[in-house]
């Protein structure tokens, strides 16, 4: 299992950690941001796969923004699984 911080930007959660076993991903939590949705995403991609995250959350905005936390978990995702292959 590989841990990953991913550093947000442009939205209110600062950091985003977890792990991915090889394409799938655990243990998401975020630093800062709407406190229960964000508990809420963490459970809902438990488990899933770095594409179906990306597929479901990636080109999500909040308000006027042009990203959002969950378009930053998709980008956290691949970047985190990215890091994996090069670690191994």
């Amino acid at each position: 299992m590989f841990h990953y911080d991913y550093i947000t930007s442009g939205v209110c959660s600062q950091l985003i950690s977890l792990d991915i076993d090889g394409d799938k991903v655990k243990n998401v939590t975020f630093l800062g941001g709407c406190n229960g949705n964000l508990k809420a995403i963490s459970k809902l991609v438990d488990g899933k796969s770095v594409d179906e995250i990306e597929s479901i959350l990636g080109g999500v905005t909040c308000g006027r923004k042009n990203t959002s936390c969950g378009d930053q978990l998709s980008k956290a995702v691949r970047e985190a699984y990215n890091a994996s292959l090069e670690a191994n």
